[in-house]
């Protein structure tokens, strides 16, 4: 691969392809502590335009919450222009090259993380080391823009020689850093506090080229458009300042360049008054000993400066820092079409500094040349390699330290990736114009390309799966004769490191109707996804995967309903079995967690207006008799099922229970006029009751279908879930009738008998429903 990238650049080139490529394979070696978002990875891979951004801002430069909006405004006017934003901060102790809300949010409200450090050059390590959160200053995020390979920085004033600094050799990091970091810092000078003429003057001692993006050479004056110091050169248009750096890349130049953004005209007024507000912060800050704090001093003068001008230098502030994230990115696109129009491979390899060094494999994975229907559909979770391992002899004849003879079988699985297979099966025998996509990570090992190909054979999207170097997923179990699971070992630890951001990358891209998420994901990942989506309105499915993990799920509805003027339900769906849900309800309603309990919870429960009159209906049909049985339906009622279902209806708004042989439980909330209108059914085992807000209380079970010829219980939940969902994402609605209800219902029990009766995770029949 290398050979071949330096043929293509030449010999001129080749020096510099050799060196990027070293410096790159060393970082990938040692393993740094730097994220690169799944978006702003991709862009780079992809040779999209990107614009970093600094945190300085939100974390020291401006009060809550007006830094917050501010850093989500600049991410904003990036997008709007054309380029991905890549917002540059440290969480925890790692550098995230592009940042999720939650972490701005996190990195802005100082009140709650009072111990946010300001982070230059020569604070960078330490901070890491000690696991801190920090706001990168221009300097660091010169740095961090250079190692992922991102050409634009767009930020409002740069450091440089403070006043006095003949003698107090107070000068700014972020001088030499643009000597060995090639990237345009695109500013609106330097700060108003430093010594403008002295700071041209070192930048043309360090050999930098400094711009001035006007009609004239004047370089500008931070508040003020001009400064009265005149500068080598001047553009006028992003063009010509993307093909200087175009023209430093081509040379193989190591440092960046500073262009000088005047403020916007309308604000050309106030700048006069404003720099005597400078001066006099200036002179107090000399009078009280602040000067004299390093970078403290900084913060202190511009926060002084607000206070003196009444806000009016805030005002400024703002305005100039829209402006150079506009101008930065709009130099950011146009440098992006003078690489793609000279075939420039891209000089960074950004999926080598990432999370646990994942990598989507977007374009490794998909066919060349093959499309997709839209994602309706994304499920995400695990994806496993299933070691089955079937007795042919009865229990009797097991023995410890000895082996028993049977059957070893080996196939694809995962509850996430078993759901995509059903889902995509159903779709497929439908003809619903729709694609389910996975997102899943897998290991760079056998099983992982096994998976990959597996998927792609069954004709699958696989553009979702995340390779990281941790190991695949591998469930290994153990089934009697009879084929129900004795035993097993699941290496599952994968899915649990898995990211929530990995996940929103996907959903942003795509924008899906419905996500799906398994209980193998960590409680984490799954509330960043839950609330990205109820903020989005796109539907959430849980599915619990198991007793142990049911109650992952908790944090984020927690969450969510900590929210004041949360209206939806937190999660749309949970397909629980029977000691899922009960394990669900016991901890939600321990003191500890204490949901059941919460105002959110007792106006819910009030809402649904449930009487005596209800409890006696749901007393009858627990009466009810199987088909073919003696057996009834009591175990619903004395187990207590409906009654814990109904209590959890505040937290998840359809709950779909799996019995096992004894059928599936509906108990579900609906505003339907559909159902508004339908009575209470006994011998249909149906219960409405119409509560108090125009929401109706639906609880209704479908008997199982019988089969004699049961070969494998492990997979029929995944594919009766993937049924569920492939026609969820045909029609959303589909649950606002009881027609629509029982047709839902029937067809996912249609499609886990098919699985019941096949050796493996998801029978091919379901292709042929």
């Amino acid at each position: 691969m290398l050979r071949s990238t330096c043929t293509r650049l030449g010999r001129e080139r080749l020096a510099t392809c050799l060196r990027q490529t070293s410096t790159l394979s060393l970082l990938a070696s040692r393993n740094p502590p730097i994220d690169v978002h799944p978006e702003v990875q991709d862009a780079l891979a992809s040779n999209k335009p990107v614009v970093a951004l600094e945190t300085t801002l939100v974390t020291h430069g401006f009060p809550y919450p007006t830094n917050l909006e501010l850093g989500i405004a600049l991410e904003k006017i990036v997008r709007d222009n054309g380029s991905v934003p890549a917002t540059i901060g440290i969480i925890g102790g790692r550098v995230k090259v592009g940042l999720e809300r939650s972490q701005l949010e996190r990195l802005a409200d100082r009140q709650l993380n009072p111990h946010i450090v300001k982070v230059s050059r020569r604070d960078i390590a330490p901070a890491l080391a000690q696991g801190l959160d920090g706001g990168t200053t221009c300097s660091a995020t010169l740095i961090f823009s250079a190692m992922a390979g991102i050409k634009v920085f767009a930020t409002g004033g740069l450091g440089g020689v403070h006043r006095g600094g003949e003698n107090s050799m107070d000068v700014s990091a972020d001088l030499h850093e643009l000597t060995r970091c090639p990237v345009g810092l695109v500013s609106s000078g330097v700060k108003s506090i430093l010594d403008i003429g002295r700071t041209l003057e070192y930048l043309e001692t360090l050999g930098v080229p400094v711009i001035s993006y006007s009609d004239s050479r004047e370089f500008p004056a931070f508040f003020a458009p001009r400064s009265g110091y005149q500068v080598p050169w001047n553009f006028n248009d992003p063009r010509s300042a993307a093909r200087m750096l175009y023209t430093q890349w081509q040379l193989g130049f190591d440092n960046g360049a500073l262009i000088g953004v005047p403020i916007p005209s309308e604000y050309e007024a106030s700048g006069a008054q404003i720099q005597a507000y400078v001066e006099q912060a200036i002179a107090e800050s000399e009078a009280n000993g602040v000067s004299r704090q390093g970078k403290e001093a900084t913060p202190w003068l511009l926060n002084r400066i607000a206070e003196l001008s009444k806000g009016i230098s805030m005002e400024s502030n703002i305005a100039l820092l829209k402006n150079t994230a506009l101008v930065g990115s709009q130099i950011a696109v146009e440098y992006q079409k003078l690489t793609n129009h000279g075939k420039m491979p891209s000089d960074t390899a950004p999926s080598i500094i990432t999370t646990s060094s994942s990598v989507p494999l977007s374009e490794d994975i998909a066919p060349a040349g093959l499309s997709y229907p839209p994602v309706k559909l994304l499920v995400a979770g695990c994806a496993a390699v299933d070691l089955t391992a079937v007795s042919t002899e009865p229990a009797e004849s097991y023995g410890k330290h000895s082996t028993t003879p049977g059957q070893v079988s080996f196939s694809l699985g995962g509850v996430a990736r078993n759901i995509a297979e059903a889902s995509h099966r159903v779709a497929t025998s439908k003809a619903w114009n729709f694609s389910t996509l996975l997102v899943a990570p897998i290991g760079n090992d056998a099983f992982g390309r096994t998976l990959r190909d597996g998927m792609e054979r069954l004709g699958m999207r696989a553009d979702g799966l995340v390779q990281t170097e941790k190991r695949t997923a591998v469930c290994n179990m153990l089934l009697d004769y009879k084929g129900d699971l004795i035993g097993g070992i699941a290496d599952m630890n994968i899915a649990k490191d898995f990211r929530g951001e990995e996940i929103l990358h996907h959903i942003q891209q795509h924008n899906p109707q419905i996500v799906a998420l398994d209980g193998n994901l960590s409680s984490a990942a799954l509330q960043t996804v839950a609330e990205h989506c109820t903020r989005n309105k796109i539907s959430t499915f849980f599915e619990p995967t198991s007793v142990a993990k049911a109650t992952s799920i908790l944090p984020a509805i927690e969450k969510a309903l900590s929210h004041s003027g949360q209206e939806s339900v937190p999660i749309t769906f949970a397909t629980p079995n029977q000691l899922e849900l009960a394990q669900l309800y016991r901890v939600a309603s321990s003191e500890e967690v204490g949901l059941t309990s919460c105002d959110a919870w007792w106006t819910a429960i009030d809402g649904f207006a449930l009487n005596d009159a209800f409890r006696m209906e749901l007393r009858n049909i627990a009466r009810q008799t199987t088909p073919k049985s003696t057996t009834n339906l009591e175990f619903l009622v004395d187990h207590g099922t409906i009654q814990m279902a109904i209590n959890l209806l505040p937290f998840f708004q359809h709950l779909i229970v799996k019995c096992g042989a004894q059928g599936v439980l509906v108990v579900m909330r609906s505003r339907s006029p559909k159902w508004f209108q339908r009575k209470t059914n006994i011998r249909n085992h149906l219960v409405v009751n119409h509560g108090t807000n125009g929401e109706s209380v639906i609880v209704q079970h479908f008997n199982a279908q019988l089969l004699d010829n049961i070969v494998n219980v492990t997979g029929a939940g995944d594919s009766l879930v993937g049924a569920l969902l492939a026609q969820l994402a045909n029609d959303h609605a589909i649950c606002g009738s009881p027609e629509g209800l029982a047709e839902f219902i029937e067809l996912a029990q249609q499609a886990a008998a098919l699985t019941l009766q096949s050796p493996l995770a998801v029978s091919p029949a379901l292709s042929h429903l």
